[in-house]
């Protein structure tokens, strides 16, 4: 049991970190701070590169929420059940 829980909680940390880091990548590199950063934004934001790193954002965003949904479904069920 507690290796599945081992395991879960790596997997919500990958997910997160790799979201975390599209997302970062995504602002400093396609559309940044600042006026020139808008300016950027028009130039920068439809490239395959910053449109693949949205894509990703977005997909990697829906697999932490299920991975939440999921613990914590997990977590009901095993109060509802003690066996």
């Amino acid at each position: 049991m507690l290796a599945e829980v081992g395991k879960t909680v790596a997997a919500v940390i990958v997910t997160y970190s790799a979201h975390y880091a599209s997302i970062k990548v995504y602002s400093g590199v396609c559309v940044p701070d600042g006026i020139l950063g808008y300016i950027q934004g028009f130039l920068s934001a439809g490239s395959p590169l910053c449109s693949a790193t949205l894509a990703y954002a977005s997909n990697s965003q829906n697999s932490y929420a299920t991975l939440i949904t999921m613990a914590v479904s997990r977590i009901a069920i095993d109060m509802l059940t003690p066996f």
